[in-house]
C-alpha cells in the first residue's frame, strides 16, 4: 500500500520510507508511545522522534487521550493515526464505493445495501474460510489464521490477549484490531458493511464474536472482541 498522500514534496526518499514505515507501524498497533516505536523500528530515538514530530506537524498522527502518566515530569504520549491520516490511507476505491452504494440505496432501497454487504463479505469469507479451518479448531490458531488473511488484503490486522488467562471470565479472550480499512469512511455511511464483516468473523472462528470500535465511528481502531473457551484459554 502506498502512502503517498502522507509524503510532502521534496522528502528525500529514504526519509520518506521510513516516514512510511512509522505511520504504518502506529496505524497497525497504535496506540503507541516513540519508545515503542523505537523498539518496533529498530531505529534510534533521534530518527522516530523526527519523523513523529514531523506526522504530528502534518496532522495525520495524534495523541491518544489516554496516555500514560510517568513516575516524574510530563504523560508519555500515545499516537494513533488521526482522521486526516486515515484519509491518507484510502484510495478512490472508497469514494467509488460510497457513490455506488447511495445509488444502490436511491435507486433500490436499503435492503439491497445489506443485501450487498452480505454479498461482499460473503466473498471474502469463502477466501479465508480454507486458511482458518487449516489452523485447526483452537480458536487462538483461528484468529491467528484470520489475522494472516486479514492484512495480506491491507486491513493492518493484529491480535492480543486480553483478560485474566489465571482467572478465566466473560471478558477473557482475543481482542482483534483493525488498524485500517479500505472502506472505513463508507462504512461510516452504511454500517451494514459493518455487521457483515462481524457476523463473517463469528462465523469463520465458531464463536460469537462482539464489535467494540470501528474506525467507521471515529475510534482509532477496529476492535472485535473474541471469547476463548474455558479450559482453552491464550496463556
Amino acid at each position: 500500500m502506498v502512502f503517498a498522500d502522507a509524503i510532502p514534496a521534496g522528502v528525500p526518499t529514504n526519509e520518506s520510507s521510513t516516514r512510511e514505515r512509522v505511520l504504518r507501524v502506529i496505524s497497525e498497533q497504535g496506540p503507541l508511545t516513540t519508545s515503542a516505536l523505537v523498539e518496533a523500528l529498530h531505529l534510534t530515538e533521534t530518527a522516530v522522534r523526527r519523523h513523529v514530530d514531523s506526522l504530528a506537524a502534518d496532522g495525520l498522527i495524534a495523541t491518544h487521550p489516554e496516555s500514560r502518566p510517568r513516575r516524574r515530569g510530563r504523560p508519555a504520549k500515545l499516537w494513533v493515526v488521526s482522521e486526516a491520516g486515515h484519509r491518507s490511507l484510502s484510495s478512490d476505491y472508497d469514494r467509488l464505493a460510497g457513490q455506488a452504494l447511495r445509488f444502490l440505496a436511491e435507486t433500490a432501497g436499503p435492503e439491497a445495501v445489506a443485501t450487498f454487504a452480505a454479498r461482499r463479505v460473503g466473498e471474502l469469507e469463502s477466501r479465508y474460510a480454507v486458511r482458518v479451518a487449516s489452523a485447526g479448531d483452537a480458536v487462538e490458531s483461528r484468529v491467528e489464521a484470520l489475522v494472516d488473511a486479514l492484512g495480506a488484503d491491507g486491513f493492518a490486522a493484529s491480535a492480543r490477549p486480553v483478560g485474566d488467562p489465571d482467572h478465566p471470565g466473560p471478558l477473557t479472550g482475543i481482542q482483534l484490531c483493525q488498524g485500517h480499512c479500505p472502506v472505513q469512511h463508507v462504512a461510516a455511511e452504511f454500517p451494514e458493511l459493518c455487521e457483515a464483516e462481524t457476523e463473517a468473523f463469528s462465523r469463520l472462528l465458531g464463536v460469537h464474536v462482539q464489535r467494540l470500535a470501528t474506525l467507521a465511528h471515529g475510534e482509532h481502531v477496529c476492535t472485535t472482541f473474541i471469547p476463548t473457551p474455558v479450559g482453552r484459554r491464550t496463556p
